[in-house]
């Protein structure tokens, strides 16, 4: 196997010329907000601090790989704000050095805000955060692109395959949280569009916990049977996105039914068990360098930052106007290790990408699911469409 830097000399002599600036430095901020550390369900997933930041620095190494044949270089600065601290000023003082790319790992409602800052006016701003389907519906943003799918997207992908299966009965479970009723809402309105049936739906009501005492397993297996003891279906679907109780419900339902949704089987951006079309190779190179597998947070950050990277060696500028131009022109594509190369919607600044269909230990499917036409890219069969949407970017 060549090594990477050598694949990208290559890769790089296949280029179309373009005109090679001299030293330009490219500044890219990433920010967010301190959040509570997650603890995992099982300790054998690892705990993330750097979930969203190890994937930014790995788009800045493969950049500045690109970037010694270019004259370009990459800077990446990380911003997090603490609970007190104002985020408009923390975005306003990084503009103030000269920053005009940002990622933002942050939730919907901050990402608007500051994209309605007046510093943001001609900055160019990724969603790398957050999947409301309200940021690609109505709430749209012209310097506001977003390379995590929305919610919509991984409803569809899942429930491409499901109806490929024909497993057209679904049993709706949904946690406490409104991210789980987002979820929900995503899954029903891909059930109308796809031929799926929520033939019964259920509220857990559960508190989580007490699952490694002595008598955890038991309480759980008593609780999911009785639970699930419902009229038939085909899949149980959990909405679950705070992971608090969906892998409980595999193996200890009442009827023999498999579960997918957040948990189970379930749609992604990204995943640890997909390995076409050279994604081992990059696994690799991500797992040696932070001893842990790529998120979909980090790929969504990889992602923003490789688009920055290959708009900035096609246009040989750093300026954030100039880059966004060509990152929603036609000529913009992105190698993503997906079979393929992706591209931004034009009308929401959406990345359309193929959705991987996983289960904890091998990948299942990729959506979308072949039959299912689009007049323009099968992709834009994901989420959202134009005349779905209020937007026009």
């Amino acid at each position: 196997m060549f090594p990477f830097t050598l694949l990208v000399f290559l890769f790089g002599l296949l280029l179309p010329p373009v005109a090679i600036a001299a030293d330009i430095e490219i500044s890219v901020a990433l920010l967010g907000l301190e959040e509570k550390r997650h603890i995992p369900l099982s300790l054998l997933e690892p705990v993330i601090d750097d979930n969203g930041l190890a994937g930014a620095e790995q788009g800045i190494r493969d950049n500045n790989t690109t970037g010694r044949f270019t004259g370009q270089s990459y800077k990446l600065t990380q911003v997090v704000v603490k609970p007190g601290e104002s985020l408009e000023s923390a975005f306003k003082a990084l503009h103030a050095q000269g920053i005009s790319l940002f990622l933002l790992n942050l939730p919907a409602d901050q990402q608007l805000k500051l994209a309605d800052l007046s510093e943001a006016q001609h900055s160019l701003l990724f969603n790398v955060g957050a999947p409301d389907d309200s940021l690609r519906q109505h709430a749209c943003r012209p310097n506001l692109l977003h390379t995590l799918p929305s919610r919509a997207m991984l409803a569809d992908a899942l429930a491409q395959y499901l109806a490929w299966k024909r497993w057209r009965k679904w049993f709706l479970v949904v946690g406490r949280h409104p991210q789980d009723e987002a979820y929900a809402a995503a899954l029903k309105r891909a059930a109308k569009r796809f031929g799926g049936k929520i033939v019964e739906q259920k509220r857990w009501t559960f508190e989580p916990g007490a699952r490694r005492t002595d008598s955890g397993h038991t309480k759980a297996q008593q609780e999911v049977n009785a639970f699930t003891q419902t009229g038939d279906y085909d899949i149980l679907l959990v909405a679950d996105e705070m992971d608090e109780f969906g892998e409980y419900l595999g193996y200890r339902t009442f009827h023999p039914r498999p579960v997918g949704g957040t948990q189970g089987l379930s749609p992604a951006a990204w995943s640890r068990v997909h390995e076409q079309w050279g994604a081992t190779q990059f696994q690799r190179r991500f797992h040696k360098k932070t001893g842990r597998w790529m998120s979909e947070r980090d790929y969504a950050a990889w992602l923003a930052v490789r688009s920055i990277g290959e708009a900035a060696t096609r246009t040989s500028t750093s300026d954030a106007e100039e880059l966004r131009a060509f990152i929603m022109s036609p000529k913009f594509k992105l190698a993503a290790f997906k079979g393929g190369p992706v591209s931004y919607r034009e009308w929401n600044g959406q990345l359309r990408q193929p959705l991987l269909v996983t289960s904890p230990r091998v990948m299942v499917s990729v959506s979308p699911q072949k039959g299912f036409l689009h007049q323009f890219s099968t992709l834009d069969t994901l989420g959202y469409d134009r005349l779905e949407t209020d937007c026009s970017n």
